[in-house]
């Protein structure tokens, strides 16, 4: 956890001072050094962006800076890259963003919802990047996948699943909880979702990271390898479309009821491919982080998992309280429409506008302890993890029932789940995930 005092440039390592705008790298990483760095840099040349605070998940101590000293912050630096944003810190604030759809907008054609902007030939307009009214009636047509009849139908599915998926699992020996489970369990719900054939499911896992891996990062794909993907997912997508388009009656997935409802029949290719890659991430991020995060931190908090293990009824406030302190999509970004004042400062019209939910949950103005992992915490729905206003996650309560199957399932079986090493994380400032965790189930 990040320490809560801020280091002097004199009590700093060696390291300091840095010459400007230079930071660590990863190749250079010693234990401390990072957080060190972050605790006494001068808040301008600290991009919190770069995919390094959040492969080596340093970034904690730097937004408790700028909740204390900064909550709305100009970022100047590579602005090539992302040409400069407002970073929001603290709760309130990001409930007045968040809320403001007036003045803060998600349009794709302004940017989107992401802190760099769309390719400009290749703008993929979806829902959640759009402004009312467009985007309630598009929204409305998939809301009936998350119907609380539709839920109640899902219920046994997920936990025949579930239970399959752990008495599938090696016993004293070690493997990827990532792949064994997080992925494998809710690339099978996505599958379900879109009635995408279930042999097939990883693609859907594959596509999902493509879209919002960071191009800058060494080793991910970059921009006309990127666009080739997703046009190869659209490709294969329309294949299943024109299947279901011409069905007497909608069926119960994703695909028929954007092919059938009259707000999204006629919806052109990229914005089918918008929205399909909006429901691909969310259906995905959320509950596979969540998963991850939720064995991590009971491991690293073994009194909280022992509280779990006396007493399984707290598995509801769990779940609430894992997605509070994983919060799987680290930001989301609005485009000021006109000149407004935010927290003193002047924003211009056509600045980008980071909401920080990762800074808002551990935000003490509103939670109380917030950087502690309590189970069994007050008031535990009351997080950021799925938004607000308009665009809050349309599929939180299915995230939720995931979670929940899940860890009453595990509690039946195993006493506990070790984590042997620490995890691979995901280099973004976006998707606040997890590439591996190794774990072992005692014999």
């Amino acid at each position: 956890m990040a320490s809560q005092h801020t280091l002097s440039r004199e009590e700093a390592p060696p390291m300091w001072p840095l010459p400007p705008r230079i930071r660590p790298t990863l190749a250079d990483h010693q234990p401390g050094t990072l957080t060190a760095y972050l605790q006494a840099a001068p808040l301008d040349e600290v991009d919190i962006a770069d995919p390094l605070w959040w492969e080596t998940d340093t970034h904690w101590t730097f937004f408790k800076r700028l909740r204390d000293e900064a909550p709305i912050h100009f970022t100047a630096l590579n602005k090539e890259r992302h040409r400069g944003y407002w970073s929001v810190t603290r709760w309130a604030d990001i409930m007045a963003v968040d809320t403001n759809h007036q003045v803060f907008s998600s349009d794709a054609h302004l940017g989107g919802i992401t802190l760099f902007d769309m390719d400009s030939d290749f703008i993929m307009p979806m829902f959640i990047a759009m402004d009312q009214p467009k985007h309630d009636v598009q929204r409305k047509a998939v809301n009936p996948i998350v119907s609380g009849q539709n839920l109640a139908d899902f219920e046994g599915l997920i936990r025949s699943r579930t239970q399959e998926v752990l008495d599938g699992l090696p016993r004293g020996e070690v493997f990827d909880w990532v792949d064994r489970v997080s992925i494998e369990l809710t690339s099978r719900m996505l599958a379900t979702l879109f009635d995408f054939p279930q042999e097939h499911r990883r693609k859907l896992t594959y596509w999902s990271d493509i879209a919002t891996a960071d191009p800058e990062v060494p080793g991910n794909l970059q921009k006309e390898e990127r666009q080739a993907v997703l046009l190869g997912m659209l490709q294969e997508f329309m294949g299943l479309w024109n299947e279901r388009v011409n069905d007497p009656e909608p069926k119960g997935d994703l695909i028929s009821m954007l092919a059938h409802n009259p707000a999204t029949r006629n919806m052109p290719p990229m914005e089918f491919m918008g929205n399909l890659v909006l429901l691909i991430v969310g259906g995905n991020d959320t509950t596979r982080n969540s998963i991850t995060g939720g064995l991590y931190f009971l491991n690293k908090n073994p009194a909280e998992y022992a509280k779990l293990r006396a007493n399984p009824e707290l598995i509801e406030p769990m779940v609430s309280e894992i997605i509070r302190y994983q919060t799987p999509l680290a930001h989301m970004r609005r485009t000021a429409l006109e000149d407004t004042i935010l927290g003193g400062q002047h924003i211009r019209k056509g600045d980008k506008v980071i909401m920080w939910y990762v800074s808002g949950n551990r935000d003490e103005r509103a939670i109380e302890n917030p950087d502690a992992f309590i189970i069994d915490r007050p008031r535990a729905r009351q997080h950021m993890s799925f938004g607000f206003g308009i665009h809050r996650c349309v599929g939180n309560r299915l995230a939720e029932l995931q979670l929940k199957i899940l860890w009453e399932e595990i509690i039946k079986r195993f006493d506990t789940i070790e984590v042997v090493a620490e995890p691979e994380r995901v280099p973004s400032a976006f998707v606040k995930g997890y590439k591996s965790l190794m774990v072992r189930i005692p014999a």
